[in-house]
């Protein structure tokens, strides 16, 4: 698998991202979990995201249950802060995306002291005595705090030697550009910001991350499920996809049956095209999932199928392509 740099660190171009593995949408087992991380494994994949909210804990516990087992040297992992883990009062509510997760559920904190004690929890649930990345989590209402106190504590983190890079990631691309301004940043995870179906990081992250070396860990890259298989119920940003979306995501997918190419293919291959883009976190509940990620990375598109998106202005005129169409 292709390698790249993520600061000091040396990373797979693609990702494992786990989410999924916290019951996003729909609960998922122990043993289909275990199986998803040893088929990422045995296909050359070396980085995993993971975070407090994915399953509130339970993807970071099935994470770390997994790579304990393997030589830490090998590979890199990043997780998140912002949010801490805390049992509510009485009985908890079937949260509305997490599908089978503990009765934890998250608490913002964005404070100094918050973010030390969600790395000191995370490591437990881990059961790893570090992580590599840390990333400040979806900060959408609370850019002064973030900025005031979990950066600051990344940065002494970072200073220390007790993780390699720190950074931020959201689902938008807006204020990750008031973050790379504000503070001394390595790396965003950007996600569902820029895919076949919306570009917004062209306008001003992504030339402000190439100024600044800046990586990006892409996520998103299907939009929730609308590019993996776009029909009357599919997600988009984590919620129901509008007709329009729908209609725009059947359009690529009947380009590429055209073309003899699958809209996956063609929705992974034109983020990766990106010089911006580090790594290409794509997250899968199963074994099955993880091969057809891999799958997808490795069947090219056809040139014809590029040069068609391109003359039909199907996306950003200042999106590279692959083979550069």
């Amino acid at each position: 698998m292709q390698r790249s740099r993520l600061g000091s660190l040396d990373v797979t171009s693609i990702g494992l991202g786990t989410a999924p593995l916290g019951g996003l949408f729909a609960p998922v087992s122990d043993a289909d979990a275990e199986a998803a991380l040893a088929a990422g494994w045995s296909a050359g994949i070396r980085f995993y995201d993971t975070a407090p909210l994915y399953g509130f804990g339970l993807a970071e516990r099935r994470l770390g249950a997994f790579l304990r087992q393997q030589p830490r040297e090998s590979y890199a992992i990043s997780t998140k802060v912002g949010r801490l883990l805390r049992a509510p009062d009485g009985a908890a509510a079937e949260d509305e995306h997490y599908k089978g997760a503990p009765r934890e559920r998250p608490v913002f904190d964005f404070t100094y002291d918050g973010v030390m004690r969600s790395v000191e929890e995370s490591l437990v649930r881990l059961g790893l005595d570090r992580v590599d990345v840390l990333l400040v989590h979806d900060p959408d209402d609370h850019y002064d705090e973030a900025v005031a106190g979990a950066f600051r504590a990344l940065q002494r983190l970072r200073s220390d030697g007790t993780v390699k890079a720190i950074g931020a990631g959201m689902n938008q691309s807006e204020m990750l550009v008031r973050f790379a301004e504000a503070a001394p940043v390595d790396c965003f995870l950007l996600a569902g910001r820029y895919t076949l179906l919306d570009q917004g990081a062209l306008d001003a992250l992504f030339p402000v991350c190439a100024a600044k070396n800046i990586g990006i860990l892409l996520g998103g890259i299907y939009n929730s499920g609308i590019l993996a298989n776009p029909r009357a119920g599919a997600k988009f940003n984590y919620q129901d996809a509008g007709a329009a979306l729908i209609a725009r995501a059947l359009a690529f997918d009947e380009l590429c049956r055209k073309h003899g190419t699958a809209l996956k293919a063609a929705a992974l291959q034109f983020c990766m095209a990106h010089p911006a883009v580090t790594v290409a976190v794509l997250g899968a509940r199963n074994a099955a999932e993880v091969a057809d990620n891999i799958a997808m990375s490795q069947a090219p598109a056809p040139p014809t199928f590029w040069q068609e998106l391109r003359a039909r202005n199907l996306v950003d005129a200042r999106a590279p392509l692959p083979g550069g169409a």
